[in-house]
């Protein structure tokens, strides 16, 4: 049998996840255990890494995702190896995630022992939270194949992972990295390398914002929760943050910002010059043909009616479809 071709080194939460985005898609991959242990404490592990994956994919098979049989057919693409045993399988690994925990150190260690025996044509991806490709390269031989994966958890669920390259990655390396990707399901995005990259960049303010309501007596927790559920979020799945800003109006955040940041005496509330320069230029969105997406061409009829469609899909789902009388 050809070895596995994708490996993840670190049998954590991270790595278990990406294993079954992989497995759950066909492809048999590695999950080797970054730490040197004793057979007995490898053992525990691995035992460990099955239970976990095992229920995660129960608990599929009761939303009927997959059945029993398809569920053994996963668990089975899945092997999880000792650190002792890595050499003779990395060799054959064309796309190692490397998943260990958030520290410097521990990722040097991982990289360096990774790239001792991979080939030199192997993609290496961390899948680091905290540190940028760019910190991270010169720990890999051959940088120009390295890049950041910024995989979300539950990683098996999750479509979206973030692509980081840092300045010395192959393009050629990015985009298979973003093909292998997309044929196992995910969704894509590319980012620079910058802290935060895009998601956690934008959960921490909203985070963040929403703790201080409390803190301030605003809002409870509770209502918070159902705001974001069913208002914020919703719409936000429906049209992207950017594709929003285009479609009410660069020219309303424009206002909103500069009342927010008057009244709350805060300067965090005031926007950045980009969007005060589309203002200037008649660049506001959907109804100028142009804002931070170019919209001339686009079909604004059926635009709207994709629109409306995604947003009624997700109210569906959220069980909030709007009450209409006969």
């Amino acid at each position: 049998m050809k070895p596995p071709a994708v490996a993840a080194l670190g049998a954590g939460r991270m790595g278990r996840g990406i294993a079954l985005a992989f497995a759950c898609a066909g492809q048999e991959v590695l999950l080797i255990d970054a730490k040197q242990r004793s057979r007995g404490d490898f053992e525990k592990l691995r035992d460990a890494a099955r239970r976990d994956i095992e229920q995660q994919l129960a608990a599929l098979a009761e939303l009927g995702l997959l059945t029993e049989a398809a569920k053994l057919k996963i668990v089975a693409r899945i092997e999880v190896v000792p650190r002792s045993a890595a050499a003779d399988c990395l060799p054959q690994v064309e796309l190692l995630f490397e998943g260990v925990p958030e520290i410097m150190e521990a990722k040097a260690e991982a990289l360096a022992f990774a790239c001792a025996s991979l080939a030199d044509d192997a993609i290496v991806a961390s899948t680091s939270s905290t540190f940028l490709s760019t910190a991270l390269a010169a720990m890999v031989t051959n940088p120009s194949r390295f890049l950041n994966a910024h995989w979300l958890n539950p990683a098996h669920l999750i479509p979206l992972v973030e692509v980081s390259p840092h300045p010395g990655t192959d393009p050629v390396v990015t985009q298979r990295l973003q093909d292998r990707l997309a044929q196992i399901g995910k969704t894509t995005v590319l980012c620079g390398p910058s802290p935060g990259y895009i998601v956690p960049r934008l959960q921490v303010v909203l985070m963040n914002e929403a703790a201080r309501m409390i803190e301030e007596g605003v809002a409870t927790a509770a209502d918070i929760d159902r705001a974001t559920r069913y208002g914020f979020g919703i719409r936000y799945a429906a049209l992207g943050v950017v594709e929003f800003i285009d479609v009410g109006g660069n020219d309303i955040l424009y206002y909103a910002s500069r009342y927010l940041s008057a009244a709350l005496d805060d300067p965090r509330y005031a926007s950045p010059d980009i969007v005060a320069r589309h203002m200037n230029s008649g660049q506001n969105g959907l109804r100028d043909g142009k804002g931070f997406h170019d919209w001339s061409g686009i079909d604004i009829d059926a635009y709207r009616r994709q629109s409306t469609a995604r947003l009624v899909e997700l109210l569906r789902i959220a069980d909030r479809l709007p009450l209409i009388a006969d």
